[in-house]
């Protein structure tokens, strides 16, 4: 798993995939083992973690993250990996195409990439007067797919006549940093780029940007649940519950060659109504009747 394991939301996932198991004949203790590695957004933990697990030579393994499989895909090509929550795996070149993965790797993936537009647009929505975007992303977790976020970006920020700043955050001592910088100046909204470590270290940037009042969107709805101001991305929670269909296919004997990758299906717009009060912001109503939930 890619976040810490004190992560409430992490473990929920986790457990999705256990019930998921369970319902389709696999119960822990009887007759499947399930070993867990928590990298908490850290490459180095997660690359220890991924040689550990390759060493157990398990029958399946479930890397969350690109991060995570990243890392799992530089211990092992023989063991059926099975991934949750990747980005353009085929352009990262994790597999060779979505209807015929080939290799040992097959998953779930995540992201349209056009959506790093319709960030820009709900941030122009709810503060008009925004003139700047601070786009955050971790090099090591968020590549390459973060430049294709940039990309979408870049063109709906320059017909809305925005600025767009790119800053890599390296370690959680950047993240104040980094946020307090795009605070001075201009009137500027923050995107956060849906990588293994701003996911692990969503806390501090809640946090930050709520100090410095920032107005920000986020991929996913825990961030929303957890103060951000705003979510809109895919349901983080489809994925882990079909991927168990994935592993009984794979203890079963499936190639996951041969497994077709599973891409989004339902996306959510989040609306966290006590940040937006904090912040002195108006909820435009057209927007408030789009959200598929409000959180007071």
């Amino acid at each position: 798993m890619s976040s810490h394991e004190n992560d409430p939301e992490a473990q929920r996932r986790a457990n999705l995939l256990r019930d998921g198991l369970r319902e389709l004949g696999w119960t822990e203790g009887r007759n499947v083992h399930i070993d867990v590695r928590w990298a908490g957004g850290d490459a180095a933990r997660a690359r220890a973690y991924a040689a550990e697990l390759a060493r157990l030579a398990p029958d399946v393994i479930i890397a969350n993250s690109t991060l995570c499989l990243k890392a799992v895909r530089e211990e092992t090509n023989t063991i059926p990996i099975v991934f949750v929550v990747v980005g353009d795996p085929v352009g990262q070149g994790f597999v060779s195409s979505l209807v015929r993965p080939g290799g040992n790797i097959t998953g779930f993936s995540a992201f349209e990439f056009q959506i790093g537009g319709k960030w820009v647009e709900l941030i122009k929505e709810v503060t008009p007067d925004v003139r700047r975007i601070e786009f955050l992303f971790n090099p090591e977790a968020g590549l390459p797919y973060a430049d294709k976020f940039v990309e979408t970006i870049t063109a709906t920020a320059h017909a809305r006549d925005v600025e767009l700043v790119v800053s890599a955050i390296r370690d959680v001592g950047e993240i104040e940093h980094t946020i307090v910088n795009a605070a001075g100046g201009t009137t500027t909204g923050l995107i956060v780029n849906p990588d293994a470590f701003t996911t692990a270290n969503r806390s501090l940037i809640i946090s930050a940007a709520a100090r410095y009042r920032l107005p920000a969107i986020y991929a996913y709805r825990f961030y929303a649940a957890d103060g951000g101001l705003l979510s809109y991305g895919h349901d983080v929670n489809e994925p882990w519950r079909r991927a168990p269909s994935y592993l009984d296919k794979i203890l079963k004997g499936a190639n996951p060659a041969e497994l077709p990758i599973q891409q989004p299906t339902k996306y959510e717009l989040i609306i966290n109504l006590k940040t937006a009060k904090a912040l002195g912001l108006s909820i435009p109503p057209q927007l408030l009747d789009r959200a598929d939930e409000l959180i007071e």
